[in-house]
């Protein structure tokens, strides 16, 4: 039997019938991308609605910063950043992902109405994070992590970083799922940028499928990082500004969408939504060719589908509301 959450609906995980797209909300000072831009709350939350008018499916909110050499907030200051922004998009109808590390922050985020949790140390940084998830019946993101990003704990070291992190994802997985965490409500996501170089980044990206062999929807969160930077700026160039990376998060987008992933996570949503949406209909297209006489696709159910409105199968119930299309605006 379905647990039910604290807001009353049952808890799942979200599903779309194509890549979705999770926006970011960083209720920090010191994020690498967008630090203190949306430190506010209620900015933090008008942010997350626009993300939402931009095309975003889901907006994952996180309130302590996991670029490297961040320093740990401690847990009241993380729950004061981070729980009324949940609440205010999930009274929205928002579908609300909760980005923290810390067990205390996930049960009050999901009381608070998030749907699901995401821990980029995948439980390993509190050991009640797996139990607290677990008793919740949310869906948890699990992240390859190798540690905090600080001194020598980066261990950005591979024979091959394929194989290995297949395998420590594996091992990470075994262990949620032994903590009680359903198999149909766990999400992983190979760690881009954490404790890797950019070789070992684009080498991930060009082996997802290793990573659906784990059995398990994939999470994609390349946005706006340090590899796109070193890939755009060649051999003897500077990096662009993580602000200036957005072309090439989306990029990684449809190639993401294109290999199956569940969702990516970014943090300049509209370019990703066209970018996902393209994808998507070039691989109807491929289908179509596979399958000769299949009858073309309504022009309007297409339209519907592709924005996220009624089409869309939504069996767990958390997809949110109708996402307003472009003619539409934010509601």
């Amino acid at each position: 039997m379905s647990k039910q959450s604290g807001r009353g609906h049952v808890v799942g995980l979200p599903q779309w019938d194509r890549c979705a797209v999770m926006g970011v909300v960083n209720v920090t000072p010191d994020s690498f991308s967008d630090g203190g831009r949306w430190f506010d709350t209620t900015a933090a939350v008008k942010h997350g609605l626009h993300l939402v008018a931009e095309g975003a499916d889901l907006v994952d909110v996180g309130g302590e910063s996991t670029r490297p050499g961040a320093t740990r907030v401690d847990e009241a200051e993380e729950l004061r950043r981070v729980v009324p922004v949940v609440r205010g998009l999930a009274s929205e109808g928002v579908v609300v992902s909760v980005d923290t590390m810390r067990a205390s922050v996930a049960a009050r985020a999901l009381e608070a109405g998030a749907a699901l949790v995401n821990d980029v140390s995948g439980g390993l940084a509190d050991p009640a994070m797996i139990p607290a998830v677990a008793d919740a019946g949310a869906p948890f993101v699990v992240m390859h992590w190798r540690g905090f990003l600080e001194g020598c704990n980066v261990r950005g070291v591979y024979a091959d970083v394929v194989a290995e992190v297949v395998d420590e994802l594996h091992a990470r997985v075994d262990a949620v799922l032994a903590g009680g965490v359903s198999p149909d409500r766990v999400v992983v996501d190979p760690g881009l940028g954490f404790s890797k170089e950019a070789d070992h980044d684009l080498t991930l990206l060009a082996h997802l499928d290793r990573l659906h062999g784990l059995g398990h929807p994939l999470l994609v969160a390349a946005s706006r990082k340090r590899f796109l930077g070193r890939v755009l700026a060649g051999p003897e160039g500077a990096p662009p500004p993580a602000r200036e990376r957005d072309a090439a998060t989306a990029a990684v987008s449809a190639l993401a969408a294109q290999a199956g992933a569940w969702a990516v996570r970014v943090h300049e949503v509209r370019a990703t939504a066209d970018a996902v949406q393209v994808a998507r209909a070039v691989e109807g297209a491929r289908e179509e060719r596979r399958t000769p006489g299949a009858s073309a696709p309504d022009p309007a159910r297409a339209a519907t589908d592709a924005s996220g409105g009624p089409g869309v199968p939504d069996p767990a119930g958390l997809a949110g509301p109708h996402r307003p299309t472009r003619a539409e605006g934010a509601r």
